[in-house]
């Protein structure tokens, strides 16, 4: 049950950072037993204001009031001996640790510590009855890093309630989760409430927002513009406070005519992975691509741009075949593949905007063994005026941009490429509503310019409002292909699920 004891209170807390206001006098209150949402833009003050509670940062005004107690100078020690948890998008669990080792990690029981006898039996009961509190049906025997995302999550859950936490901060928990374990996840943060420990909810998935949460805070330029009950608000209206205004239309898709073909893929196979993989894009058409986790989308990018290898298959780029062993021979043949961890694959985050913008061809930039640097930045200027990036120069660390604009750095440096086919995977992942609605009018400006488009899409809505043609993979083999206009929600899901018979309208 939610209570009226307010557990944290923030008043006025502002952090600068190199050339921004990251949080401009922030008061908030949350209270003991809520699930409490936080939303806004990314470059909002979300991570920030989590970094801060987290002992990561240190506040340069304001006061933070936690279970009663003023908190000062907090180290990340300090905060999680006051109950503080942070589950990050980027788990902090060790693979090679089993479930049981990870929970206590730090926080061992010994039968003998001067011998530094470990009470394995004793922390394997606590872990199996921990999970039994928590209707987790998890084995906490096994490996971690044999497990799926979704319970890797419930294990740094696990660790939280054990660790006696009053507080779970959970940022974007459900983006790399199926509809099964994200609902998987909601269940067990239900658990947690009823056990009295409060949750901290950071999605830019509203609708999860507005079924889970008790209450809704939204900031706005590292301002904070309103805490309401969930009762009180609709995604349209967080959308309007998160955003400033009113946005109309989500997917702003722009039709065009096709073009000619761009990319022909005939008999794609790699063994126990994909099985005759077979479909065509076209200049000026975006091509989605629907299907469960673990269907075989993202490894069919892979095996397109060279990162995986293939056993057989022919790929044609403008009705040229081309020979593709290596991610350099698919930029060569033209291919781009924006991958859906931009942060671990596709941007080095401690590089400037302007490094990471040219790096892919930093031959054209170079003349005798020197870069060119003055031509690096002038193109560099130009193409983020282009795409709008907000950042104060292009001198900026890209790890210090929010998620849009870091995608932003990564559709620059593919433009730079001169490429003509762009496969997109969840090309929206992690990014708030506003960021999203840019990309969709980057991926329009792309298709002005003759591209093709390929987009890989958990969110069934956001494939169904951009793709002008939907192909459904399962296990590994095209299920279905659907024109935009027949597509409907059930139609891509029995597909997806290998119920083909179900499926009217299939398209060849």
């Amino acid at each position: 049950m939610s209570g009226d004891k307010v557990l944290l209170r923030l008043n006025g807390v502002t952090k600068r950072c190199p050339g921004a206001l990251a949080l401009d006098k922030v008061t908030m209150e949350v209270r003991a037993g809520d699930v409490h949402g936080l939303t806004g833009e990314n470059g909002a003050g979300k991570s920030t204001l989590i970094k801060i509670l987290a002992g990561a940062y240190s506040p340069d005004d304001g006061e933070i009031v936690f279970n009663g107690q003023r908190l000062e100078h907090i180290t990340p020690l300090k905060a999680m001996e006051m109950g503080i948890a942070c589950i990050y998008q980027e788990l902090n669990l060790i693979p090679h640790l089993t479930v049981v080792e990870n929970i206590f990690l730090g926080r061992e029981r010994f039968r003998a510590k001067h011998l530094d006898l470990l009470d394995r039996a004793g922390m394997l009961r606590e872990a199996e009855e921990l999970m039994r509190d928590l209707a987790l049906d998890l084995d906490p025997r096994m490996k971690t890093g044999s497990l799926g995302i979704g319970h890797q999550q419930m294990v740094e859950i696990c660790k939280a309630v054990h660790a006696d936490a009053k507080l779970i901060i959970m940022d974007e928990p459900t983006s790399s989760l199926s509809e099964r374990e994200a609902n998987d996840l909601f269940r067990i943060i239900a658990q947690v409430k009823a056990k009295g420990v409060t949750v901290i909810f950071i999605s830019h998935r509203l609708d999860e927002v507005k079924r889970i949460c008790d209450q809704v805070t939204v900031l706005r330029d590292g301002k904070h513009v309103t805490t309401r009950g969930i009762a009180d608000a609709t995604v349209d209206d967080i959308i309007r406070l998160m955003v400033g205004r009113d946005i109309t239309n989500k997917y702003p898709k722009i039709k065009r005519p096709r073009g000619e073909e761009a990319l022909s893929v005939e008999g794609l196979e790699r063994a126990g992975v994909l099985h005759d993989i077979s479909f065509r894009a076209y200049a000026g058409e975006i091509l989605g691509f629907a299907g469960l986790v673990g269907a075989g989308r993202t490894e069919t990018a892979r095996a397109i741009t060279g990162a995986d290898p293939i056993d057989s298959g022919v790929i044609r780029v403008f009705g040229r075949k081309v020979r593709i062993r290596s991610p350099r021979d698919s930029i060569d043949a033209g291919i781009a593949f924006l991958t859906e961890d931009r942060k671990g694959q596709g941007l080095i985050l401690i590089k400037s905007v302007s490094f990471n913008s040219s790096i892919v061809r930093l031959e054209r930039y170079s003349r005798l063994g020197f870069l060119k640097l003055k031509a690096i930045r002038l193109m560099t200027e130009k193409i983020a005026g282009d795409l709008q990036l907000r950042a104060p120069s292009v001198d900026t660390i890209v790890g210090q941009l929010s998620g849009g604009n870091q995608q932003k750095v990564v559709i620059a440096k593919w433009m730079l490429t001169k490429a003509k086919i762009f496969i997109f995977d969840e090309p929206t992942r992690g990014i708030d509503v506003g960021a999203k609605v840019e990309v969709y009018n980057l991926m329009n400006q792309l298709l002005a310019n003759g591209a093709a488009i390929i987009i890989i899409c958990s969110e069934m809505d956001e494939v169904m409002g951009m793709a002008d043609r939907i192909i459904v993979m399962h296990e590994g083999k095209i299920a279905a292909e659907f024109a935009q206009a027949e597509a409907t929600q059930e139609k891509i899901l029995y597909a997806a699920s290998g119920l083909l018979g179900a499926v009217e309208g299939e398209s060849a």
